[in-house]
């Protein structure tokens, strides 16, 4: 990937309305508009805003993995699925500073960390801030998952210095019931509610393909973009089916229904970086471009997602030098 950015004038930016009362009937019209047009006004939109050339990368390391009491039909590291990955301690902040290093000289300006537990422990803050502390001592960015946060916990995190707390809402508030029952929509937002009156950046999305029908992406859509502040990170997730979890059968997802959700994303959310999260690792290079066309701005760049496979590193290198993209931040 090229080191610079190259030049690029970006056109004036057209009036704008960034909403938040968005109806599920009208992001389903979006889903439902003929696919050249869709993809023209998200890339519209998306030029407005962002160098449509840039990517931001993250990198995301799991700290402390399974054992989770929660029951997220979609995840491994649940304690109540059979086959679950097995619990492991919090790992170590030397090793995991080693870790943000390989990011760091990898090109990754972010580093993300996720902990496989309902709400963090008083012991388990303290590591976690020492954590936050030392990869901001790298100069990279910190985003941290640690399931739900009270007030307390969450200025506890930014008084450490962490720039973004991720905590999916996975699906639309009809079909959150049939995904999950240990842990109710309401207390997802009231964790970004926390999040954000702390002062942290939110980075919110969901997850594609765990047998919801097309108004419940749009539903998707519209809780995101008519949350009080649109989410700073907006991560669009494609299910990676794993054995042992309730969706492991779930049926696939076409291609171009997932681009649409991209394209949707960036249409109703128009300043914020929507991510082409996990299910990478099941899409080709022509997939992932039209997704880049769509409006997306960041991946996560590494082999794993927590405990799921990502592209190799040497694959994104090759599939952004061939599209002329270049990263943020730090250059490889």
């Amino acid at each position: 990937m090229p080191d610079g950015s190259p030049s690029f004038s970006r056109p004036a930016t057209p009036a704008m309305d960034i909403r938040h009362d968005w109806s599920v009937a009208e992001v389903q019209a979006l889903l439902d508009l003929p696919f050249p047009e869709l993809m023209f006004q998200a890339q519209a939109i998306h030029r407005a805003t962002f160098d449509p050339t840039e990517i931001q990368i993250s990198t995301l390391l799991s700290i402390k993995t399974g054992g989770c009491p929660e029951d997220c039909a979609y995840c491994p590291q649940s304690a109540l699925h059979e086959d679950g990955v097995k619990a492991e301690k919090l790992m170590a902040v030397e090793n995991v500073l080693a870790e943000a290093k390989k990011a760091k000289a990898a090109g990754a300006s972010r580093f993300c960390m996720g902990a496989a537990w309902r709400t963090p422990k008083e012991r388990d803050m303290e590591t976690v801030c020492a954590m936050i502390e030392g990869v901001k001592e790298l100069g990279m960015e910190t985003c941290v998952t640690l399931g739900m946060l009270d007030d307390s916990q969450a200025q506890r995190l930014k008084q450490a210095g962490l720039d973004f707390y991720n905590h999916n809402i996975d699906t639309s508030p009809e079909y959150y019931g049939q995904i999950i029952t240990t842990r109710t929509y309401q207390e997802r937002l009231d964790t970004l509610s926390n999040v954000r009156d702390a002062g942290i950046n939110v980075c919110c999305g969901g997850i594609v393909g765990m047998g919801e029908n097309e108004t419940d992406r749009a539903g998707l859509i519209a809780a995101l973009a008519n949350m009080p502040a649109h989410p700073e990170s907006v991560p669009i997730n494609l299910l990676v089916r794993v054995e042992g979890t309730p969706l492991a059968k779930a049926d696939e997802v076409r291609p171009l229904d997932f681009v649409r959700m991209i394209a949707a994303a960036r249409i109703t959310m128009p300043k914020s970086r929507v991510r082409l999260a996990a299910g990478r690792e099941n899409m080709n290079d022509e997939t992932q471009t039209l997704c880049f066309l769509a409006g997306a701005n960041s991946i996560f760049y590494g082999e794993r997602l927590l405990t799921t496979p990502n592209p190799q590193a040497q694959r994104d290198r090759a599939l952004l030098d061939s599209l002329g993209m270049h990263t943020t931040g730090i250059g490889l």
